[in-house]
């Protein structure tokens, strides 16, 4: 396992062993005791699976505290650009974002604390997996605006299909982070 650091600290890319042979591949996503080795003492209280056609816009979504969640993702099958938000107050680089390209074939992983907005866009049908170190609330629940002009994320598709929720969502200068 590689664990990569970003230029936001706390958030990180995780590449794990992938094993690929005639009938498939193979890599194993979460062991307790290797992640704790690599500095990651992690407790996953809950799953979430996301399906989505080519195309679709998730985010940026995030639970205000007290139910703040860390989330481990990584895409089971397709290829999905993954974005994290730094909203941490205080933080040297409060309002900057991370890309990463999940990619089911690599099996890569990104690790994103508390304190960060989350979004994705597929560019194919995928499955995106994430674990996540709070259980839901949905009072907790909040999110900023895919299309910010402020945070000036580029998420390399046009047209992105995008929810209704996700299309009303506060800009980051209206947003007053409780991290």
């Amino acid at each position: 396992m590689e664990i990569i650091e970003t230029g936001i600290e706390g958030l990180i890319e995780i590449h794990p062993r992938v094993f690929p042979d005639e009938r498939g591949r193979f890599f194993e996503a979460w062991n307790t005791e290797r992640f704790k080795k690599a500095g990651l003492d992690l407790d996953f209280v809950q799953d979430n699976h996301s399906y989505s056609k080519k195309e679709v816009l998730r985010g940026l979504h995030f639970q205000n505290p007290p139910h703040k969640q860390g989330k481990l993702v990584f895409v089971i099958r397709g290829k999905a650009l993954d974005i994290a938000v730094d909203i941490r107050k205080g933080s040297p680089t409060y309002g900057q974002h991370e890309r990463f390209i999940l990619e089911g074939e690599r099996g890569n992983m990104v690790y994103i604390p508390p304190g960060f907005a989350h979004g994705f866009v597929t560019y194919e049908e995928t499955n995106l997996t994430y674990k996540c170190t709070n259980f839901y609330n949905k009072e907790s629940e909040s999110g900023i605006i895919w299309n910010d002009p402020d945070l000036n994320i580029d998420w390399g598709i046009e047209n992105p299909i995008v929810s209704e929720k996700d299309s009303i969502l506060p800009k980051f200068s209206e947003f007053n982070s409780q991290f």
